[in-house]
């Protein structure tokens, strides 16, 4: 959609100014709760631009997002629910407004977490499924905090550190490699992971 495209331009530019370690901050947190575009083309651009504080980045931009999902979780837990048990006018607003929030996807990530637990916070965080529904969602349905932080601290992190080191390493000519194939190679790294996990599991 074209206004999406607009709001990444407008992302994109704090890369040419001063104040692009702030912006990265305050976009790594918001995207964790309510804003549509995810903060890793501006992490991109910056570590090009500065490519010794790659790590640096990763690590402020890893610290908003946690950040922010514990904004996204509180959202969930005292605020998305009326007292007779229906949703508050707070969550008819994100429904109607906010891309990526509707009443059944809601009760499907639910689902998912009865099923994955651990497993399904850490993909939302690491590939690129919107991860504001799935921070909110935490809190509306109670999901153990500790787990939750846990989770969200290994895939951002995860997510993060792998961006700014491709190109710590690369530089230039792997940015055009992952601005067009990031998503299924996130996805790719975490079914691996999963399936590592539960192929121990099974062996042991």
């Amino acid at each position: 959609m074209q206004w999406i495209r607009k709001i990444y331009d407008w992302v994109l530019h704090w890369a040419e100014t001063p104040y692009g370690p702030i912006a990265l901050f305050l976009l790594a947190f918001a995207e964790a709760s309510f804003f549509p575009v995810p903060p890793d083309a501006l992490l991109i651009a910056l570590v090009l631009g500065a490519r010794k504080k790659a790590f640096s980045f990763a690590l402020l931009c890893t610290i908003a997002s946690v950040t922010g999902a514990l904004l996204g979780y509180s959202i969930g837990h005292f605020a998305w629910w009326s007292g007779t048990g229906e949703f508050s006018s707070f969550a008819q607003f994100f429904y109607n407004n906010i891309p990526g929030f509707n009443e059944k996807i809601f009760f499907d990530v639910k689902a998912l977490y009865e099923k994955w637990n651990f497993w399904i916070i850490f993909t939302a965080g690491f590939t690129p499924i919107p991860y504001k529904v799935f921070t909110i969602s935490a809190g509306a349905f109670d999901i153990n905090l500790v787990l939750f932080i846990i989770a969200s601290i290994v895939s951002r992190a995860g997510r993060f550190f792998l961006v700014s080191f491709l190109i710590w390493k690369f530089g230039e000519q792997i940015k055009s490699f992952i601005d067009k194939y990031f998503n299924w190679l996130a996805i790719a790294f975490t079914v691996l992971l999963i399936g590592g996990f539960f192929a121990i599991n099974y062996i042991l």
